[in-house]
């Protein structure tokens, strides 16, 4: 499973390092793609929606999940 946020907070090199070791941190195992141009991060092998995106919010950033279309 692969969950999405939109990052509007995220704006540099520091930001993507802070973001991937917490949610590392929070959910082993998963795979973490940041993408600074859009200010998107997909989690991949995640199953703990909340537990990452509590952690993006301890690192200091503001996460709204993206909902993708099922259709």
């Amino acid at each position: 499973m692969t969950i999405r946020y939109h990052v509007p907070d995220m704006s540099c090199e520091h930001c993507v390092k802070t973001i991937t070791e917490a949610v590392q941190a929070a959910s082993t195992g998963v795979q973490v793609n940041v993408d600074l141009a859009t200010q998107t991060v997909a989690v991949v092998g995640a199953t703990e929606g909340d537990r990452i995106e509590a952690a993006i919010r301890e690192a200091g950033y503001s996460p709204s999940e993206i909902v993708e279309d099922q259709a």
